[in-house]
């Protein structure tokens, strides 16, 4: 994934954390932590959590309007869950690219990760908009952002567990 100093879209990773925090999360950083927190309660180790959109960019892609343009709370969030271990969240028909890249789950998609819908809804409950919950191997998401230029920002990353089979007894 990208580093902190490359840009995307003309906006740094600080760039678009602050936009972030201002335009989803008004500001408050201690909602924005929250958010985070819950996401990471949920998500499996080894996954990278993205937000993509135009929480991320200040407007939106198809037409160039300002986030929530239609009233505050009407832009939604576009959270991307990046890893092998996200995707299994995800039932077969809930798939652009099956195991690969899946649809979003949203209003007009409910039951295509009903493990997710418990996070879904904390996390609108948290930011009073609508959250919609990709999954993606990282291949996507280089794609899109580093050879097309799509802005995403790395919320943080879930390292990977440790097995017991690794822990090794002190002599």
């Amino acid at each position: 994934m990208n580093s902190s100093n490359e840009e995307q879209g003309g906006l740094t990773e600080t760039d678009k954390r602050e936009n972030v925090i201002r335009l989803a999360f008004r500001g408050n950083k201690a909602e924005y932590d929250a958010f985070c927190h819950a996401v990471e309660e949920v998500v499996p180790p080894g996954t990278t959590v993205i937000l993509r959109g135009s929480a991320v960019t200040g407007s939106r892609w198809k037409d160039g309007a300002p986030f929530d343009a239609d009233g505050p709370g009407t832009s939604d969030l576009d959270l991307t869950l990046v890893g092998d271990a996200p995707l299994a969240f995800f039932k077969a028909t809930g798939f652009y690219v099956p195991g690969v890249h899946s649809r979003p789950l949203c209003d007009k998609d409910p039951d295509i990760a009903p493990d997710l819908v418990p996070l879904r809804n904390r996390l609108m409950d948290l930011v009073h908009r609508p959250v919609n919950i990709q999954a993606s191997r990282e291949l996507v998401i280089e794609f899109r952002g580093d050879l097309l230029g799509q802005p995403y920002l790395v919320l943080f990353e879930k390292p990977e567990g440790t097995l017991l089979s690794d822990v090794r007894p002190s002599a």
